[in-house]
Formats: structure tokens, C-alpha cells, sequence
């Protein structure tokens, strides 16, 4: 009897935070699971290792999103594996220092928008075109992670970050009106504060533990609760769901 095909799914930036939690929950429900990073191979050999615990074949990818060969290296890895692409969720973001725009320089924006911008499209390109039934693919799903700060813009915290976002968003409203007659469904996930450690990276570990008061819910959101809602966006449960942005955010 022949074995059934895999259907992977590949994480970008999931060897921890939300992308770890998302591993974990998309394996659970019975996706193979391909985990990008960018430097932790052990953080993300140790997760590879919970996956397979689970039943579900893993694959780790080491890749910066911000590098257009190391992005096509790491699809071909992938299609390496056997089986096919059928999710895909953009995980794989950065923030730098708080600052405000008049101190901010150039090199701080181009890196800013090159990994959650440039490498959110480049990812989206390579998946559409093992995915689409344009090009032989059979479908598929893509979760695009934003955050909150794309509509607030991060006033004083740090708009660029906020205007990658924003940038996020049009992508993903436009891509799924261009890809959904393929066989692809493109949404996105906007976070509020989530209790990860991407808060220390930029220097808002303590502010944003101290905004749990001004959220409605009155507490930061867990990893979990985000992978929650991409693991339905990936799933036949949301077919009719294109080109949505939903906020997972405590009411924020």
C-alpha cells in the first residue's frame, strides 16, 4: 500500500515564540512541519524533535528571509523532502530599538524592511509557485504574520516597524485576490502583545508587561493562543476565509 503523500507546511522564524507554538499545533493536527530559522539550530532541532514525538515528520531550514538565494535554497530543500508545500506561514520578523523616526537611520529601516517585507514577498513568491494550480500545484493555504502596530503605528516606539506591518497587510489583501482563483487562500494574523521574547529585543520587556492593564482582556496574550488562529486559517474549516486580517489581541 502506498504511504500517504506529506503535506508540509513551512514555518519561517519557527523555532520559537509563535512560530514554535504554531509548529506544535499545526503538527498536532496533522501537518508535516518545516521549520526555518535564521541562527538557533538548536532551538530548532529540539522542536523538530517535539514534532516528531507527535507523529508528524520535521524538517529544520536554515535561512535568512532577508537573503533572496538562501530563500530559494531553502524551498528546494524542501521539495527534497517529498510530499508538497501546502501552508505556508510568514513568521520570520524583527524589531529594532525603540526610537523615534528623527534618530532613526537608514540602515536600521532597509534591514527592518528587508526581512519583514522583502522576505514576507519573496516567501510568498516561492510557495505560489509550487502551490498554484497555474503551475501544476494542488492548492494551498498562507498565513501572514502582521501585528497590531500596523494600525496604531507604534508612535514613539518605532513606526518603521509598524509601517512593515502596515506593508504586510496590503500584501496580504492583494495576494489573496490574486492568487485565490489558483487554489491559494492568503490571510493574516494580527498580534497584539503576546508574552514572547521579542519584546527584549527591543528594549520593551517591562513596558509591555506593564500594558497588560490598558488591554481590555487585562492580560498579554500567550503563543498558543496565536497559533490557534493560524493553524484555522491553514485549515479546510476556513475555505471561505480570504484575505482576512484577523486580530488576536485581547481586544486591543
Amino acid at each position: 500500500m502506498m504511504s500517504p503523500v506529506s503535506n508540509w507546511v513551512l514555518i519561517t522564524g519557527g523555532s520559537r515564540g509563535i512560530g514554535a507554538a504554531t509548529a506544535l499545533r499545526c503538527a498536532a493536527a496533522g501537518w508535516d512541519v518545516a521549520i526555518n530559522y535564521a541562527r538557533d539550530a538548536a532551538a530548532a532541532d529540539a522542536l523538530a524533535g517535539q514534532v516528531r514525538a507527535l507523529g508528524r515528520r520535521a524538517v529544520t531550514l536554515q535561512a535568512d528571509v532577508a537573503d533572496e538565494d538562501q530563500v530559494a535554497t531553502m524551498f528546494e530543500r524542501l521539495d527534497a523532502q517529498g510530499g508538497r508545500l501546502a501552508g505556508l506561514v510568514n513568521n520570520a520578523g524583527i524589531v529594532a530599538p525603540v526610537a523615534r523616526l528623527e534618530v532613526m537611520t537608514t540602515e536600521r529601516w532597509r534591514r527592518l524592511f528587508e526581512v519583514n517585507v522583502l522576505g514576507t514577498l519573496r516567501c510568498c513568491q516561492q510557495a505560489a509557485r509550487r502551490m498554484s494550480t497555474r503551475h501544476g500545484g494542488a492548492g494551498g493555504a498562507i498565513v501572514n504574520l502582521s501585528s497590531r502596530a500596523a494600525e496604531f503605528g507604534s508612535a514613539g516606539i518605532y513606526v518603521d516597524y509598524a509601517a512593515t506591518k502596515g506593508a504586510v497587510d496590503t500584501l496580504t489583501k492583494g495576494l489573496a485576490r490574486e492568487l485565490i482563483g489558483e487554489g491559494i487562500r492568503v490571510n493574516g494574523v494580527r498580534p497584539g502583545i503576546i508574552e514572547t521574547d521579542i519584546h527584549a529585543a527591543s528594549g520593551m520587556g517591562a513596558a509591555a508587561a506593564a500594558a497588560a492593564s490598558t488591554i481590555p482582556i487585562q492580560r498579554l496574550g500567550r503563543a498558543e493562543e496565536v497559533a490557534e488562529a493560524i493553524a484555522w486559517l491553514l485549515s479546510e474549516a476556513a475555505s471561505y476565509t480570504v484575505g482576512a486580517l484577523l486580530d488576536v489581541a485581547g481586544g486591543r
